[in-house]
């Protein structure tokens, strides 16, 4: 399977949504970076489910174990491994999936790519549940960010129709990405918390669910990472990015929103500050320019389906009896899973941006060239 990162930090994600264990491989992490594991926790904590009605009420506890790779608190060098149990599965309400096909899930498809051999028990290692160890290896990326001065952050900035305020695309501070990443759950302005719960206990009592968008930010980044092509910091963020099973767009700095400018508009005019340093007066470019970090705040934003799993009855096929039939979900599902979706999304920027520092690059001007 494809469940593999393989750059220049690799690595590689197993598991599926109710087999005993889920977990991750990272291979060529550099040694000696420290890693606080009460600092990982509390990142996959963010991302477990909550006792709040916006979430499952399936309970994981979500705690991972080091098998290797980590001695005393460093990186040693060799493959860090973790892997976190599956302990509150209840595979018995997935039985009908086996031949039904579930609207807005990779039932059928996995049973065709994996010729009816996949495990179709909540989704398999298709679920959402594969998203534990994505955070785990986040986490550890965050911290070898933190150590080369880069901060991330994201928020809430749409759900189910409500807005929050979007981040200051210039002047973006790193304390104010700690501030959403400290907040239960993360919006610049609290009074659209409630509006935006309303909105996912009212898709829930109707049977429903709903979707938001994310936005994310990076400060820090030095510039001139990345590659231009296929290589570029845009192909590997999103390349990760939808390695989360609910993302289905993304978009960077100003995003579709450029279509409609006029080019006096969007480009964003250079300057030299008082420390002098070179950079833009506006950030429709996002940070990233040719594939390649400009110095400026990397911006970008992804849009989160609804949660695929509703509890009204849907029409859909018996894919192996080849017969139209109708489907009602049972087991245990979140009407909105875009809250539990930020620090994914912030684990799938870490991974890109450390992947991108370890890039190795050859200076001409210490060869004798220019």
């Amino acid at each position: 399977m494809s469940s593999m990162i393989d750059q220049n930090l690799k690595i590689s994600i197993f598991g599926e949504s109710h087999s005993a264990q889920i977990g991750v491989v990272i291979d060529n992490l550099p040694a000696g970076i420290p890693i606080d594991m009460d600092k990982v926790g509390a990142f996959m904590a963010r991302r477990a489910p909550k006792k709040e009605t916006y979430s499952t009420a399936r309970r994981e506890a979500d705690i991972p174990q080091v098998v290797s790779g980590l001695f005393e608190g460093h990186t040693t060098g060799t493959p860090l491994c973790a892997v976190i149990s599956n302990t509150d599965t209840r595979s018995q309400d997935y039985k009908q999936m086996q031949s039904k096909a579930r609207p807005g899930h990779a039932d059928y498809t996995g049973y065709l790519r994996y010729h009816g051999q996949n495990d179709y028990r909540g989704g398999g290692h298709f679920s959402g549940r594969l998203t534990a160890p994505l955070c785990f290896a986040g986490a550890v990326a965050l911290q070898a960010l933190e150590q080369l001065g880069v901060t991330i952050g994201a928020h809430i900035l749409s759900l189910g129709g409500v807005w929050d305020n979007a981040f200051d695309p210039v002047g973006i501070t790193p304390e104010d990405l700690q501030a959403v990443t400290a907040a239960d759950f993360p919006v610049t302005v609290n009074p659209v918390k409630l509006k935006m719960l309303e909105a996912v206990e009212k898709a829930r009592l109707d049977l429903d669910s709903v979707g938001g968008t994310i936005e994310c930010c990076a400060v820090g980044v030095k510039a001139g990472l990345g590659s231009p092509m296929f290589d570029g910091l845009e192909n590997v963020i999103s390349r990760i990015a939808f390695g989360i099973p609910a993302i289905k767009g993304i978009e960077f700095g100003s995003g579709f929103d450029c279509a409609g400018m006029t080019g006096k508009e969007h480009n964003d005019p250079f300057y030299i500050d008082e420390n002098g340093q070179i950079k833009t007066r506006t950030n429709n470019h996002g940070g990233i320019l040719g594939g390649i970090s400009s110095g400026m705040p990397l911006i970008f934003r992804v849009a989160v389906k609804p949660t695929a799993s509703i509890g009204a009855e849907q029409q859909t096929v018996d894919f192996i009896k080849e017969e139209n039939t109708t489907l009602s979900i049972t087991g245990r599902h979140d009407p909105c899973i875009v809250p539990r979706a930020v620090p994914c999304v912030e684990a799938a920027l870490a991974i890109a941006l450390l992947d991108a520092y370890m890039a190795p690059t050859l200076d001409l001007t210490e060869k004798g060239g220019r």
